[in-house]
């Protein structure tokens, strides 16, 4: 019997196409003959980490922060149908422009489940290899960390998918059907405790890039709060905390200067590490944030001007928050003279530019600009949120955000507030905090406010804008469901 599905897998990732052909399923590169050696399980440990930078490359930064209250995409190829919720499952528009996988959800599916298969490969390989018995441990337990990361960002998207904990050998093994989402949690947890138990504890020696014990303990914070596991969030955000091994930077803007990106990892405790000169280790993201027509030294050597701040949001910050000047109204162009606001885009007389990836050496579109994946000032607020969820505004949960407030130059929070206010001026932290890096359309769904807070955040470029429920969740790509008779498609998007 003739097969329809031609499966691509192992070290290339999981990409599923429609062929006609007399053989069985088969795998495009075979193992056997690999991870026999310990240079064999670093490249494996590579190929899993591999998908971070095309992952934070851009299409998690266009799913997350093109949808929300901070930022916004000048409405070229496609970009703008997620800023306005005028996509759908087949991803038309960037389909059309060549940007489906780059710069939106499709690339989220595609990447996400590259970096599980491959990590899935090292879980199940690399523990029979000989070689040096704790750098094996460290390695599988990254994986570990990686896969549930993968998990992670997939569910945020996309709600219920399938989770795959098997390398893709056979087409069995690689056709799965959705888990429930307590499935889902329940697998993120095992691998993040699975992370914690083999990963070594931060110290300056540590590898670029890879993560700690104390890194994966805050992101396991992280996911505990987005499954309202309040009592789990503040465990594990307490463990990082109180580890001792991480602080915040004195200065707030010094987290995201390109020349103290070192110096920073006492506060940046993952991130993806972008490298300027290696071309599979670029990150593009100032070259679409910077000034256009690449008139913005300070910002990169190329640059664009296609995302941009709401004026609302610059303006939500107090004068005296150090994080506004993560923003500007203004800009210094090759000349030395300064550009006023009213001219810094030809789209809007009010574009406020984003200053967090900057990097003036700048290879070409490449910065060299690592982009967060957990840092210590989220997990401050992580601590906040569920102890507040799960106590109240008590001392603690005081304690938390005002640590983070008071490196950002304001006061304390007001005391007294109740419950409902704290949780509310927690998030409001969060947006300031954390804008531009892939968060803020996430804490809008999980907290099922993005119906309310959305159709607010509009300017002249985008003067109306109207989510659905049926938003909260984008819809999973529709060739993955033509591909995989065993998926369905989220609800609202049949």
């Amino acid at each position: 019997m003739k097969k329809q599905i031609l499966l691509l897998m192992a070290l290339s990732g999981l990409t599923i196409s429609c062929s006609e052909l007399d053989e069985s399923v088969y795998s495009s590169i075979f193992t056997t003959n690999f991870y026999k050696t310990a240079s064999d399980a670093e490249a494996g440990i590579a190929s899993v980490s591999g998908s971070l930078i095309n992952l934070y490359g851009f299409p998690l930064v266009a799913a997350s922060d093109f949808a929300a209250d901070q930022a916004y995409p000048r409405a070229v190829v496609g970009r703008n149908t997620i800023t306005l919720f005028s996509y759908d499952p087949y991803y038309t528009a960037q389909r059309n422009s060549g940007r489906h996988e780059t710069e939106g959800p499709q690339g989220v599916w595609r990447f996400s489940y590259k970096g599980i298969e491959n990590a899935n490969w090292v879980i199940e390989k690399v523990p029979a290899i000989q070689m040096d018995a704790q750098r094996r441990t460290e390695i599988v337990a990254e994986a570990y960390a990686l896969r549930a990361l993968y998990h992670w960002t997939l569910t945020k998207t996309f709600n219920e998918i399938p989770v795959k904990t098997r390398a893709s050998s056979s087409e069995t093994e690689a056709l799965v059907t959705k888990s429930s989402r307590a499935d889902i949690y329940k697998q993120i947890y095992s691998d993040l405790e699975q992370a914690i138990a083999g990963l070594p504890s931060y110290s300056a020696g540590l590898v670029k890039g890879r993560p700690s014990k104390e890194a994966i303990q805050g992101l396991y914070a992280k996911v505990a709060l987005y499954n309202e596991d309040w009592a789990k969030a503040v465990q594990m955000a307490q463990a990082t905390i109180n580890s001792g091994k991480y602080a915040l930077m004195p200065n707030v803007l010094d987290v995201f200067d390109v020349d103290k990106e070192d110096a920073a990892r006492i506060e940046n405790m993952w991130a993806v590490e972008a490298d300027r000169v290696t071309p599979s280790r670029w990150l593009t993201v100032m070259g679409i944030a910077g000034p256009r027509n690449s008139s913005g030294p300070d910002y990169a050597k190329v640059s664009f001007g296609s995302w941009f701040a709401y004026q609302g949001f610059f303006d939500s910050f107090s004068p005296s928050d150090k994080r506004r000047q993560l923003l500007d109204t203004t800009y210094r162009d090759v000349s030395g003279k300064i550009v006023p606001q009213r001219d810094i885009t030809p789209v809007t007389p009010k574009g406020v530019l984003i200053r967090k990836y900057r990097d003036p050496n700048s290879i070409a579109e490449a910065n060299n600009c690592n982009f967060p994946i957990i840092r210590l000032a989220d997990v401050y607020l992580v601590a906040a949120e569920a102890e507040a969820r799960q106590n109240g505004a008590t001392a603690a949960a005081y304690g938390y955000i005002n640590t983070v407030r008071k490196r950002a130059g304001l006061g304390d929070l007001t005391p007294g507030l109740g419950k409902d206010a704290f949780i509310a001026a927690v998030l409001q932290e969060r947006s300031w905090e954390l804008f531009a890096e892939a968060d803020r359309w996430f804490d809008l769904t999980r907290t099922n406010t993005f119906l309310t807070v959305i159709p607010k955040a509009v300017n002249d470029v985008y003067p109306t804008r109207t989510p659905l429920a049926k938003h909260r969740y984008y819809p999973i790509p529709l060739e993955e469901i033509q591909a995989n008779p065993k998926l369905t498609q989220n609800p609202g998007w049949e």
